[in-house]
């Protein structure tokens, strides 16, 4: 009966948000696990500038972004730029910060990115959900809002994110508006930006001014975009007109180039780097042209392939290679790191996708990363967001936050007068320090079962998965509604209506 009850205790933060404590944001006491030596650092750095110089990087459909270069003295030939050797590092540790903060409505939720800060966010994508009550479906517009509930209900998440999977219910070229006023009316956490196109960005950086002041927005990054190169060395219209659009708000730009290896990059660890970094670069030098000094990060989602199917594969030994080398990169470019976490090619919350999720988050931690988005629910290589998933990943999250804050060495954690009092041969159970610190000394997961093999079985004999299906439910149900201002309110529908009324439903982008 004592074992039930402490299970019951146990699963009572699962039930109530307010049983966990919170924190905005991962503080690493742990240091950096660094796998290129100095030469192979140069070595690699050298490879990018000679890719930038020679090879170049491709600004398609945006005759401005090359007149920006142009100006700056690159070489332009077509949509072709090339860059001399170290003039962008030189332009990025010119202006680009190493550290800020981006603002959420509520300020207890405001995360610092770069320094030794890691900021947690959820999925980023997927047009299909997957629960175990209703399987694989196109996500719509209620999964979409339930997820972002859910997420504002996790202590160890720490960002709302942007398109936590894409409501195909609304129409393409208009749903933007409704995921971020669904950001902006059920979380007060800070929130990701439109990344399509400069006129969504646009829409974002005007529901963001109404938000927060046109004023504040000016002095105070409150947004977040991704813009992504197509690689190998290509930036389309879509993203180069976000991310101009971004800089000149002032609002930061993580410029990230998704590459597979064998594919999109070489199959091999040193010259996707190589290429990474350049592409990274390329963008980053775009950011501090447009506006010197405007926030932006260097951005890695690097991943291999099977060279059998030629789909992504994911927690391979050379994915990890490359975040930890992309840490090191970033550091000595001086700006924060953008990269990936829980990813998985698996179809269910199973040993594949936990296994592949607990590799994939670890190495972006001893990376350093300072945003690690698809922290929690990616399933299926981006195709999927599940809510089995992000519960379980969740709990990865939790004991990525103990882990890196490492080992306690106040006077109370060394228990000198406990172990004096216990004495030989004695146990700590009932010792006046164990009480005063058994809830707070050892990390709490929410879904395992450590309970007899009878008591699981009494109790139907529920896997991970089935046990996360109940706790979201739970979660979802004790969501706490965090308000907003009815004018603010009011102004986001009508602004959103207005720009509804502008143009026709189309179904693409």
């Amino acid at each position: 009966m004592k074992r039930q009850r402490r299970h019951r205790r146990r699963g009572d933060a699962a039930r109530n948000p307010a049983a966990e404590p919170r924190s905005p944001f991962i503080l690493r006491k742990l240091s950096t696990y660094n796998v290129l030596s100095q030469a192979g650092l140069e070595q690699t750095e050298a490879n990018a500038d000679r890719i930038l110089a020679e090879t170049g990087m491709e600004f398609h459909g945006d005759p401005e972004i090359l007149a920006i270069f142009d100006d700056a003295g690159c070489d332009v030939a077509g949509t072709r730029v090339r860059f001399a050797p170290g003039f962008c590092r030189k332009t990025i540790a010119a202006a680009a910060p190493a550290q800020f903060m981006q603002h959420a409505r509520n300020p207890a939720n405001n995360v610092q990115l770069g320094g030794d800060a890691t900021v947690l966010c959820p999925s980023w994508g997927p047009p299909f959900v997957h629960d175990l009550d209703r399987g694989r479906r196109y996500a719509g517009y209620q999964d979409f809002t339930d997820l972002v509930k859910l997420h504002h209900s996790l202590p160890w998440l720490h960002h709302s994110g942007g398109v936590v999977c894409e409501p195909v219910d609304l129409p393409a070229n208009k749903r933007h508006l409704d995921m971020l006023y669904a950001h902006i009316r059920h979380s007060d956490r800070a929130f990701m930006g439109a990344f399509i196109g400069a006129e969504r960005a646009g829409h974002a950086i005007d529901m963001a001014r109404i938000l927060f002041g046109a004023e504040f927005v000016a002095e105070n990054p409150v947004l977040y975009c991704v813009s992504n190169t197509n690689a190998p060395l290509v930036m389309d219209s879509h993203m180069s007109g976000a991310l101009k659009t971004y800089a000149r708000a002032g609002q930061p730009v993580a410029c990230a180039p998704w590459v597979l290896t064998g594919a999109m990059s070489p199959a091999t660890v040193a010259g996707t780097l190589a290429q990474v970094l350049a592409e990274s670069m390329a963008a980053m030098t775009l950011v501090q042209l447009i506006a010197p000094g405007a926030p932006c990060l260097m951005g890695s989602f690097a991943s291999t392939m099977s060279m059998k199917s030629g789909a992504p594969t994911f927690g391979t030994p050379e994915a990890g290679l490359m975040v930890l080398a992309a840490g090191q990169l970033a550091r000595r470019l001086g700006v924060p790191l953008h990269t990936v976490g829980t990813l998985s090619s698996s179809k269910l919350s199973d040993a594949q996708s936990q296994q592949e999720a607990a590799w994939g988050l670890m190495m972006s931690m001893f990376a350093g990363a300072n945003l690690i988005n698809h922290a929690t629910g990616w399933l299926e290589g981006g195709l999927v967001t599940s809510f089995e998933k992000t519960i379980i990943d969740h709990d990865l999250c939790g004991k990525a936050a103990r882990f890196f804050d490492g080992i306690d060495l106040s006077e109370n954690a060394q228990a000198m007068e406990a172990i004096a009092a216990t004495g030989p041969g004695q146990h700590f159970l009932g010792s006046e320090h164990t009480q005063a610190n058994f809830m707070t000394a050892l990390f709490r997961p929410w879904t395992p079962d450590d309970s007899s093999f009878e008591q699981w079985d009494a109790a139907g004999a529920k896997d991970a998965a089935s046990r996360a299906n109940a706790i979201w439910k739970e979660r979802l149900k004790g969501y706490e509604d965090p308000g907003l201002d009815p004018d603010i309110d009011a102004a986001l529908r009508d602004y959103i209506a207005q720009r509804k009324a502008e143009q026709p439903d189309q179904d693409y982008f």
